[in-house]
């Protein structure tokens, strides 16, 4: 990483790709430990797991009916049923072993029972009298409320083929079958199948904790009332909440004021529960950015100052002590918005930290391509990065019949613009909202954000660009 001093002459611009590179490199996948399934949803597994028994462990009715010989319903119809002595009913749960279907003989069973020693296939209850003597059944009659189900006789209508309506033992997955493979995603489906063949919890790498702050004297916290010079807090809930949707578990930290003491130690508080540090706000080159003023001391510092710091106990460390074993490269990105940028290690353990701009929209976009990848990176995923597409760009909808001018963006810089996009053969993007930083009301009703080249200084409308889809 290039200094902090070298950055404050201005002596280079990054590129938006050499950050990101920079980023994932530091990052490193988080080490796996044992999760409870629910725990694990949204994790990638880090172990093969293979099926200890089949599933179904042993074959089973698909079907509420009678479990029968088939051979004793080849020749049933309407006008002449096959007519069969009801032995007993077998229902899920039960081991299925107490009666044994010889010919002539039924059983009923429900959805799920162990299919009995002798049949070979089910009878939808539909396919019979249920036993009453009637026309064909709509359902089968309670077990407490029909002594005379469970026996007597009941007349098949139908006939079935052999392993009809039977789940076969082993028909989903055999023993000894690679269930799922290492690096696999925990959805619902596969929390579902590690739970049918009874394991209780995986080996998979964790979510983040990532610890979302913002800074700035001005701001006040929702439902608060506002004082003079005062807005609210929005920062801290759209990247707690992109962290979320990231795949993180998420904390979130209240304004901190513009004081570098306050700042040193409100991070130093929050460590103990951060695999990732998220700021926003304090990074440009104004007189109270907190962020730059409490973290700068620590890169211009010489190496062995710092290793000596690390070299001493935790144990009685002051806040500044601890946020001082650290590094943060604050850096000038060729990209609009979100230009300021900060990002480097902190605290005893080498928490990474992310500081982004305070513009609500240079916040949000700096986390879109900076802070998403890196919490993907460290739970372990290979699909790091928002989908990219091409789309024909559009003019916004606008009041009149004058079209609005093309779209400009400054030679040298990448410019990313709020959008909203619509799919299909033909996909299309409309710009939303302008280019300020500020304007949260255009965030909202984007889907996707427009890329403009460094080399781009203008966009037709009817022209191709990429689209990075949000949703």
């Amino acid at each position: 990483m290039s200094s902090t001093t070298e950055q404050a002459t201005g002596a280079r611009t990054w590129s938006v790709a050499e950050h990101l590179d920079d980023i994932l490199t530091a990052v490193q996948p988080l080490e796996p430990i044992e999760l409870n399934l629910l725990d694990a949803q949204g994790c990638v597994l880090v172990e093969q797991v293979t099926v200890p028994v089949a599933l179904p462990p042993f074959d089973n009715s698909s079907m509420d009916g009678y479990a029968v010989r088939a051979a004793d319903t080849e020749r049933a119809s309407e006008a002449s049923p096959a007519v069969l002595t009801v032995i007993g009913d077998v229902a899920a749960g039960s081991s299925g072993t107490e009666l044994t279907v010889g010919p002539g003989r039924a059983a009923r069973i429900m959805t799920g029972a162990p299919l009995p020693p002798g049949a070979d296939a089910v009878v939808p209850v539909e396919w019979t009298d249920g036993g009453t003597g009637a026309g064909p059944a709509r359902t089968m009659a309670p077990h407490s409320a029909s002594p005379q189900g469970s026996g007597g006789q009941v007349r098949v209508h139908r006939p079935v083929t052999p392993h009809a309506h039977v789940r076969a033992r082993g028909g989903d997955v055999c023993a000894g079958d690679v269930a799922l493979e290492a690096g696999t995603v925990l959805g619902p489906p596969q929390i579902a199948l590690l739970s049918a063949i009874g394991r209780p919890a995986a080996r998979v790498r964790p979510r983040p904790r990532v610890v979302v702050l913002s800074t700035g004297s001005e701001l006040a916290q929702p439902g608060e009332e506002l004082a003079a010079g005062q807005i609210y807090d929005s920062n801290s809930f759209a990247l707690a909440a992109a962290a979320k949707d990231a795949g993180a578990i998420v904390y979130r930290v209240g304004a901190v004021t513009d004081d570098a003491e306050t700042l040193r130690a409100t991070i130093e508080d929050q460590l103990i529960r951060a695999d990732l540090l998220v700021t926003t706000g304090g990074v440009s080159v104004g007189a109270y950015d907190v962020v730059k003023e409490a973290l700068t001391s620590v890169a211009e510092e010489e190496p062995e100052e710092r290793e000596g710091e690390a070299a001493e106990g935790e144990e009685g460390e002051d806040a500044e002590q601890a946020v001082h074993r650290a590094h943060v490269d604050f850096r000038t990105l060729a990209m609009q918005p979100g230009k300021p940028q900060g990002f480097g290690t902190i605290g005893p353990d080498r928490t990474p930290i992310l500081t982004l701009p305070g513009n609500p929209v240079s916040s949000y976009v700096s986390f879109e391509l900076f802070v998403r990848p890196a919490i993907r990176a460290m739970m372990g995923l290979a699909d790091l990065h928002r989908p990219v597409v091409r789309a024909t760009l559009l003019p916004p909808h606008v009041a009149g019949d004058e079209e609005p001018a093309p779209l400009t963006s400054p030679e040298g810089k990448r410019q990313f613009l709020r959008g909203t996009y619509t799919g299909g053969e033909r996909p299309e993007v409309r710009p939303v909202g302008g280019s300020g930083s500020h304007l949260i009301g255009a965030l909202a009703h984007a889907d996707a954000l427009i890329v403009l080249p460094e080399t781009v200084t203008k966009a037709a409308w009817g022209g191709e660009v990429e689209v990075v889809l949000l949703g």
